[in-house]
C-alpha cells in the first residue's frame, strides 16, 4: 500500500483551528493597506473601518470564496506539451526552487558571492534538466542588473532555456502586469495563457494579519490572467505569530483565507493554493530557523487545513539554516522535506537553498533532485500483489539459490528500488580507487556537465523581436515609473 499520510492534527483539532481563525477574522480582521482591495471586500459584505484600515470578514463570505476556488488545475510548460496537474488527483508532489537567494555558492570555488544574471540563466537550465524538480520560482536575485528589469530578464531566460513552468512573486501592479504581458507574448496571447497557465505566482502574506498593497495588486492581476497564486505567510513563531504552533496556525490560516477570498471576489474561479513558509525563530538572534523540525510540523498541519477546505497547498520543504552543504544541511533538509511529502503537500519549494533560503548552490540543487527522488520512493510505499509477493520465485529458488540472475529481478529491480546516481553505496575500496568523491562532488560535476551541454531552445525570430522590444521598453523606464503605477488613477484593472 501507499505510505500512510502523515497527520499531526486530529479532525477535532483542525476544526478548533478553523473556528479560531473565523473568530480572528470576524473580531480582529485583517489590515488592508490597499484601497481597491478594501472596496472589493466592502462590496462583498465585509465590514471595513477606514480609520484603522481593518477589514472584518464574515465566515459565510470565506466559505463562499472557498467554494469558488478550483480544487484541481494544471500548469504547463512554454509549448503546453509539458503538463503538471495540481489537486487531489495529483500523482506526486511537484518540487520547485524558491525565489529569495541573493548570494550564490560559486560552483568552482565554493565561496559565497553576489548572484548574477548568468546565475539566473544557469539555474533555469539546471532545473530544466532535473528529473523531479519541475518549477523554477525566480530562485535567484541578481546583483548585476537593475532591479527594475529583473522580472523581464528572468522571463526572457525562461523562454529561451526551459520546457517547464515558471514563476515569480507578486511585485506590484506594473511589474506583475509586465510579467503577464510578456508571458502572453511568449505563449501566443492572453487567452492562451488563461487557458493553459504557465506561471506560478507567490503572494506573500504579511504577518501578523496584514495585506500588503503590492502583493494584493499582483494577486489581482494574476487572478485576471488565470495564473495560479499561492497565498503564503512566513509567520515566525515567537516574533510575528504566537510562539505556540497552534496559535501560529490559527493566525496564518485566517490571513491565508482572507487573501484567497480577495482573489475569488475579484475573479471567481481564480486558481489559488493555500500556502505556508511559516517557521520558528532563533529566540537569541530574532532570525528565522527554516531548518527547524517545527517547520515540518507546520507544513504538515497546513496540508491538513488545506484539505479541510478542499484546496491544493504549497509549502516549503528541504529547508536548512546551514551555511554550507554539510551534514546539518542534509539532516534539516530531510526533516522538513519528508513531513511535506508524506503529508500530501501539492507543491514543495526551496530546492538548492542554504542559510534559510538566502544562499543558493547549483550543486546542491542537483543533489536535491536526487533527494526528492528518494522522498518520492518512501512515499510510494510497498506494493503487495501476486507479482511482488514472488511466491513462485521463492519456491523455485528454495534454500540454496540466489535471486540476482532471476528474470523477475531483472524485470522489477529498477521499478522497485531507488537507485541513486550521486550517493556512494559501492564498497570502500572501490570508492577510494575511483577518486573518493562525495555526493556533493558528483552533484557539482553533474551541474557543470548540464551547463556545458545545454543548447538554448529554438525560438521564432519574430517572437524574439517582440519579446526584445517589450524588454527594451521596460528597461527604458526609471524607478519613478514603477511608483507612479502604485497610485489609484494609473491602475486600470478593466483593461489588463
Amino acid at each position: 500500500m501507499k505510505t500512510a499520510r502523515f497527520e499531526v492534527l486530529s479532525h477535532d483539532e483542525v476544526e478548533r483551528i478553523h473556528a479560531a481563525s473565523m473568530e480572528i477574522l470576524a473580531e480582529v480582521g485583517i489590515k488592508v493597506n490597499y484601497k481597491k482591495a478594501r472596496e472589493l471586500f466592502r462590496e462583498a459584505g465585509a465590514e471595513v473601518d477606514e480609520s484603522t484600515l481593518a477589514v472584518k470578514i464574515p465566515e459565510k463570505l470565506i466559505q463562499w470564496a472557498v467554494d469558488q476556488a478550483p480544487k484541481q488545475f494544471s500548469l504547463f510548460g512554454i509549448d503546453a506539451g509539458f503538463r503538471l496537474d495540481i489537486g487531489p488527483e495529483q500523482a506526486a508532489p511537484i518540487f520547485a526552487g524558491l525565489g529569495t537567494p541573493t548570494c550564490m555558492l560559486d560552483i568552482h570555488s565554493g565561496e559565497p558571492r553576489p548572484c548574477t544574471k548568468q546565475d539566473v540563466i544557469d539555474h533555469i537550465i539546471l532545473i530544466d534538466a532535473c528529473n523531479h524538480i519541475h518549477n523554477s520560482q525566480m530562485d535567484i536575485w541578481p546583483d548585476d542588473i537593475p532591479m527594475t528589469t529583473i522580472h523581464t530578464e528572468a522571463i526572457w531566460a525562461w523562454v529561451h532555456h526551459s520546457r517547464k513552468p515558471y514563476g515569480m512573486g507578486c511585485y506590484g501592479y506594473l511589474p506583475t502586469w509586465d510579467m503577464m504581458r510578456m508571458m502572453s507574448i511568449a505563449v501566443g496571447g492572453k487567452a492562451e495563457l488563461q487557458k493553459r497557465p504557465r506561471f506560478f505566482a507567490i503572494c506573500s502574506v504579511v504577518s501578523p494579519l496584514q495585506m500588503d498593497q503590492a502583493q494584493a495588486e499582483g494577486l489581482l492581476i494574476c487572478a485576471d490572467y488565470g495564473q495560479p497564486v499561492t497565498c503564503a505567510p512566513e509567520a515566525i513563531a515567537g516574533i510575528t505569530a504566537p510562539v505556540t504552533l497552534a496559535g501560529l496556525l490559527a493566525q496564518e490560516n485566517a490571513a491565508i483565507l482572507a487573501h484567497i477570498t480577495l482573489a475569488q471576489i475579484f475573479r471567481p474561479g481564480a486558481p489559488v493554493l493555500y500556502g505556508t513558509v511559516s517557521t520558528t525563530a532563533n529566540m537569541r538572534y530574532g532570525t528565522v530557523t527554516l531548518g527547524s523540525p517545527e517547520t515540518g510540523l507546520i507544513s504538515a498541519a497546513s496540508a491538513q487545513l488545506a484539505r479541510y477546505y478542499g484546496l491544493p497547498i504549497r509549502s516549503v520543504g528541504g529547508t536548512t539554516d546551514s551555511k554550507r552543504e554539510d551534514i546539518q544541511a542534509g539532516f534539516e533538509r530531510m526533516g522538513t522535506l519528508l513531513p511535506a511529502v508524506l503529508a500530501g503537500v501539492n507543491l514543495i519549494t526551496c530546492a538548492g537553498t542554504l542559510n534559510s533560503t538566502m544562499l543558493e548552490s547549483h550543486a546542491l540543487l542537483m543533489l536535491d533532485d536526487e533527494i526528492c527522488g528518494a522522498a518520492l520512493r518512501l512515499a510510494r510505499g510497498i506494493e503487495v500483489s501476486d507479482e511482488t509477493l514472488s511466491l513462485d520465485l521463492i519456491k523455485k529458488v528454495g534454500y540454496s539459490g540466489n535471486y540476482i540472475t532471476a528474470k523477475e529481478t531483472v524485470k522489477l529491480y529498477r521499478k522497485e528500488l531507488f537507485i541513486p546516481t550521486m550517493f556512494s553505496s559501492e564498497p570502500y575500496e572501490t570508492w577510494e580507487k575511483e577518486g573518493g568523491k562525495l555526493a556533493i562532488d558528483h552533484a557539482r560535476q553533474r551541474a557543470l556537465d548540464v551547463l556545458a551541454k545545454h543548447q538554448p531552445r529554438e525560438v521564432d525570430a519574430a517572437l524574439t523581436r517582440e519579446l526584445q522590444a517589450f524588454k527594451d521598453s521596460v528597461a527604458a523606464r526609471n524607478l519613478e515609473d514603477f511608483y507612479l503605477y502604485e497610485t489609484e488613477e494609473k491602475q486600470d484593472f478593466g483593461n489588463l
